[in-house]
Order: structure tokens, then C-alpha cells, then sequence
């Protein structure tokens, strides 16, 4: 299984973006998707998640009404469209993949992802 991130980008304040990140190998339509970010010397942070069928995103409550979760299970991509950004959004993104296949809910904890990608890095400006 693997999973390459795109669409890393520099961007003003207020800004939009929208990530990718294409999966190979597995079942991706039976597992949920996760989007995670880190800064240097801090834990890496739920984003959001989205079940295996398109339904039940969750969002942390500091992006939520500005950053959307969404999938296309037809091209093993899930995407991230991140509006309204602001400089405290600046981070690396990491897409990952749910251990667990069909899961009713998707999860917020990085312990329950098994796969990750490489991590794609957004730079807001303000």
C-alpha cells in the first residue's frame, strides 16, 4: 500500500488549496481516509476523516466550515480543499489510511491509520 500526497503550496492568508493523495495497493474503497498535520516540535494533529463509502467526515473543530474532506473512490484519491486559510494552518499534511476496513466511524487517532503518505507541506502567509 502506498500513498503520495500532492498540491503543497505557499498561499496568502485567506487563501485556498487543495490537496491530493492517490492510494495503490489494498482495497482503498473498503477503508477510511484520514488527513493528519504536523509543525516542528509539536504531535501530529487530527484534520479529518472520512468513512470508506464518501460519508461521516469529521473535522477537528479548528478547521471546521473552511477545510473539506472528500474521495473519489472510482480514482483512489482522497482530496482536501482547504478555504479561508489562515497562517496557523501552516504545516505538513500527511494523508493516511485506516487500519481497519469498513469502519462505521471514522477515527481520530493516528494510532488507528497503518499506512501513511510522505507528507506535503502548506505555508500560509499573512
Amino acid at each position: 500500500v502506498q500513498l503520495q500526497a500532492s498540491g503543497r503550496g505557499l498561499v496568502q492568508a485567506g487563501g485556498s488549496l487543495r490537496l491530493s493523495c492517490a492510494a495503490s495497493g489494498g482495497t482503498f474503497s473498503s477503508d477510511a481516509m484520514g488527513w493528519f498535520r504536523q509543525v516542528p516540535g509539536k504531535d501530529r494533529e487530527f484534520v479529518a476523516a472520512i468513512k470508506w463509502n464518501g460519508g461521516g467526515a469529521t473535522y477537528a473543530d479548528s478547521v471546521k466550515g473552511r477545510l473539506t474532506i472528500s474521495r473519489d473512490n472510482a480514482k483512489n484519491t482522497v482530496y482536501l480543499q482547504m478555504n479561508s486559510l489562515k497562517p496557523d494552518d501552516t504545516a505538513v499534511y500527511y494523508c493516511a489510511r485506516d487500519r481497519l476496513h469498513r469502519r462505521s466511524v471514522p477515527s481520530r487517532q493516528a494510532a488507528e491509520y497503518a499506512y501513511w503518505g510522505q507528507g506535503t507541506l502548506v505555508t500560509v502567509s499573512s
